[in-house]
């Protein structure tokens, strides 16, 4: 393969520049699958916003549709919002929504003011749900006919707006009656019913639906015991509001265990990429850094309480950060699993007091399997029972610690409204440092006679 076509920003960037707007889309056109995202990002950030200029609209949506939300809030943001419209009215509803939800509230009117009049208050209505809810997720495009209708109306009515349903992820058409979902249409069987038989006759009735505020995992749960493409989505009414994909559920899911893992490892707001603004990012960071260097501080006063036990018995220092990196990550496991349980409901804040008997249970045996191996450790190195005896007391109960706080801490910060994601691991990592450090030394001053020396 020439080099040049590992390289496809160079070539995009040196269109964008001449202004070639046939061969640019058609160089576009042309990216791998998954390969967009990383086009873009490679671009310097005044050739992104041309390039979206240049592009006809409906190809400039399939571009920001594959690149991450939060890149893409930021290049519609760069747009006049009359160029911007164009774009978002070539996107599904649901990713229009997210858009327009992303963008700060002068840029988001202005450019509701620019899309027709019916676009923009459905973009206004998705946009007024939580992201993370049915109504937050359905999309507006469906098909859906009324309970009088016959399969001849039915197809005479996709024929004649074919150029608009083709647009649409349609897998089933739906029935309602004043509004509210009576039945559901295959396409297959509509296809092949005759012209005059009413869509009553053929429709699967009953169907199932959810309410527009159902969270994302009952969503989740949902389609888990349903082999369904879509459902439907009704207001607190009754009447079909939408329809939840099986696709954006998957893709929900995905998006909030990522930024639950960048929570979890200190980026504040949950989303980081290297296109933002160097200084926006380095506060982010420092914002979380920071409070962890008040923490570890404190964490390494115990060790200057216990200096002179350190002096005497210099193998400890050895085993200090082994005792502070297992109990770590024993603290660690505990705390995913309080995060997975409290994301599918299964436990509450109210449950702490069972959590923590649990973890207790397995705290016990791991910290008594991992204090044996590393007293066994300390005896084949230093071949000393007492230094054996001491690291290994100092894990196992260190051990039990961390699983304690990793369990209940998540339950406790969600209860006072703190982001348990963000906040568990600073929490967890002082407190069993500081466990751990005092256990260790503390247990050593007290056998340093037999300790001595080593």
């Amino acid at each position: 393969m020439p080099e040049a076509d590992s390289r496809p920003w160079e070539r995009i960037a040196e269109l964008t520049e001449v202004g070639d707007r046939e061969a640019l889309e058609s160089a576009v056109a042309e990216l791998p699958q998954g390969e967009a995202a990383r086009v873009v990002s490679r671009l310097p950030a005044e050739d992104q916003t041309q390039l979206l200029k240049l592009l006809d609209p409906e190809l400039a949506a399939d571009l920001i549709e594959q690149i991450p939300e939060v890149q893409a809030a930021a290049l519609i943001e760069q747009l006049p919002p009359e160029e911007a419209a164009p774009i978002l009215h070539e996107m599904p509803s649901d990713e229009q929504a997210d858009l327009i939800g992303a963008l700060p509230e002068p840029e988001a009117q202005a450019l509701l003011a620019e899309m027709e009049p019916e676009e923009a208050s459905d973009a206004r209505r998705l946009a007024s749900y939580l992201p993370d809810v049915a109504g937050g997720l359905m999309v507006t495009e469906y098909l859906c006919y009324p309970t009088s209708s016959q399969v001849a109306d039915v197809l005479g009515d996709m024929r004649e707006h074919s150029h608009l349903y083709s647009k649409y992820d349609v897998q089933y058409a739906y029935v309602v009656s004043n509004g509210r979902p009576t039945g559901v249409l295959n396409l297959r069987d509509l296809l092949l019913a005759p012209g005059r038989q009413a869509v009553a006759e053929l429709m699967i009735r009953n169907p199932l639906t959810v309410a527009d505020d159902a969270p994302l995992d009952e969503l989740a749960d949902f389609f888990d015991s349903h082999a369904f493409f879509g459902v439907p989505v009704v207001d607190r009414s009754g009447k079909l509001a939408g329809v939840v994909r099986r696709q954006d559920v998957e893709e929900a899911l995905a998006a909030r265990s990522g930024a639950d893992y960048l929570k979890s490892q200190g980026i504040v707001g949950g989303e980081e990429l290297r296109t933002m603004p160097l200084l926006t990012r380095s506060r982010r960071r420092l914002s979380w850094l920071s409070i962890n260097v008040l923490l570890n501080v404190v964490a390494a006063s115990v060790i200057a309480l216990y200096q002179e036990t350190l002096q005497s018995v210099i193998a400890l220092a050895v085993f200090l950060p082994i005792i502070s990196d297992m109990s770590g990550c024993s603290g660690n496991q505990a705390v995913a699993v309080s995060m997975r349980e409290l994301t599918l409901g299964v436990i509450k804040p109210v449950d702490a007091l069972r959590v923590w008997s649990k973890e207790v249970s397995v705290g016990l045996l791991n910290g008594l399997a991992l204090g044996l191996l590393i007293a066994a450790a300390a005896l084949a190195w230093k071949g000393s029972v007492y230094l054996g005896m001491v690291v290994g007391a100092a894990l196992a109960l260190n051990t039990l610690v961390a699983v304690s706080i990793g369990g209940t801490v998540p339950l406790l910060l969600r209860r006072m409204g703190v982001d348990p994601a963000l906040a568990s691991g600073p929490v967890l990592t002082t407190v069993t440092d500081m466990c751990g450090f005092f256990l260790l030394l503390s247990f050593a001053t007290a056998m340093l006679p037999s300790l001595s020396g080593l």
